[in-house]
């Protein structure tokens, strides 16, 4: 196989692993409501009138930050791979910056802080637009590194 084809079955690779995800995110986030107990404490709702559509800022913030998180990881084994053939210290450095979006992208996933009893509310769009800019910086990242 010529590098040309290996570039294009790891980008199917991440491609299909993404879409995989952000499907599962989206059924999950669709099932367990923001303010449904949680597997470590139940908390009740909050006292005010919670707006209707929560529910698809939610989704949609958990589809981003699922999205986010399978392509940072993909674009952490992209750069190790590289440092390690090559040693250039610049592609350590990426791959510690893709290291601290990743840990920002699982820490601002709702389904894990869902699993340890946090509940979103209040911040409406606001919730999800930093994951959706940090979708598009990683896409940029990613075609980037795939192309050249």
């Amino acid at each position: 196989m010529n590098d040309e084809s290996n570039k294009r079955i790891r980008i199917g690779v991440i491609v299909a692993a993404s879409i995989m995800l952000a499907i599962l995110a989206w059924f999950w986030a669709s099932a367990h409501p923001p303010f449904a107990p949680s597997l470590t404490e139940p908390r009740p709702p909050p006292q005010r009138e919670i707006p209707g559509d929560i529910e698809l800022y939610y989704t949609l913030n958990s589809v981003f930050s699922t999205l986010n998180a399978t392509l940072l990881v993909s674009l952490l084994i992209l750069y190790v791979e590289i440092y390690v053939k090559r040693k250039i210290e610049f592609t350590l450095w990426l791959a510690i910056f893709c290291s601290v979006l990743l840990l920002d992208a699982l820490t601002s996933n709702p389904i894990v802080q869902w699993v340890f009893g946090f509940r979103p509310f209040g911040l409406g769009p606001f919730a999800m637009l930093p994951d959706l800019f940090t979708f598009v910086a990683s896409i940029i990242l990613l075609y980037l590194t795939i192309r050249y």
